[in-house]
């Protein structure tokens, strides 16, 4: 399984490094649509403060979810997925690094262009610092939520949409958490319950995505 699940890491890897402008989508996305905002809100500095956690989380969503409805469906056309879940518990590998893939491909970006994201807003430098930890932690729980709805969808007509309406209810707890904990900290408050309720939910989200994930997959596959 360790085996497996380093082969597809790097196989998506190198796809993406392939298909760069693809791989790039979900990052452009997050950046011109969190940039229109301060246009159309206007440039006053403490309103841009107050909107700008919860403009960040769902932008950081939404471009998550860009690339994910992609994540098993070439796999599955081109038959591969069916090999890769011929031996028992290789679907959980398969899941894991998917999941892992995405979020290294989408995740850590969108991670890395929030300190920039953050001084359009006029946000303070602790404010910064706990919105790129709670994505830090709030990021993989929408890329293993996207992977597990994906491979529910797969298959479907209109997947896409299906996709999003049901990850954006399951992503909704770490979107407030992560939000909120920047909210804490500019408030002069402690963000640390903020934190835990987002650490519970990742571990939550590792334990049993990749599991229902695997399920999902050999449904979709029979």
């Amino acid at each position: 399984m360790r085996h497996l699940f380093l082969t597809v890491l790097l196989r998506d890897l190198r796809l993406a490094a392939r298909r760069r402008i693809e791989a790039l989508l979900p990052l452009v996305f997050f950046i011109v649509a969190v940039s229109l905002f301060p246009l159309g809100v206007g440039p006053e500095p403490q309103t841009l403060r107050q909107i700008a956690p919860g403009i960040v989380w769902v932008c950081a969503l939404l471009a998550a979810m860009l690339s994910v409805n992609t994540l098993y469906a070439t796999d599955w056309l081109d038959g591969s997925l069916e090999q890769m879940l011929l031996a028992p518990g290789h679907g959980i590998a398969v899941a894991s690094a998917k999941a892992m893939a995405h979020w290294l491909i989408t995740g850590l970006p969108l991670i890395a262009a929030s300190p920039m994201i953050g001084l359009l807003f006029d946000m303070s430098g602790p404010a910064l610092g706990a919105l790129m930890l709670g994505l830090g932690l709030g990021t993989p729980i929408l890329s293993l939520l996207g992977g597990l709805c994906a491979a529910l969808t797969l298959g479907l007509r209109s997947g896409g949409m299906l996709l999003i309406l049901i990850v954006l209810p399951l992503a909704t707890p770490a979107l407030i958490f992560g939000a909120g904990a920047v909210g804490a900290v500019e408030s002069g408050l402690s963000a640390a319950g903020h934190y835990s309720l987002l650490g519970a939910l990742l571990i939550a989200t590792l334990l049993g995505a990749p599991w229902a994930t695997s399920a999902a997959l050999r449904i979709s596959t029979e």
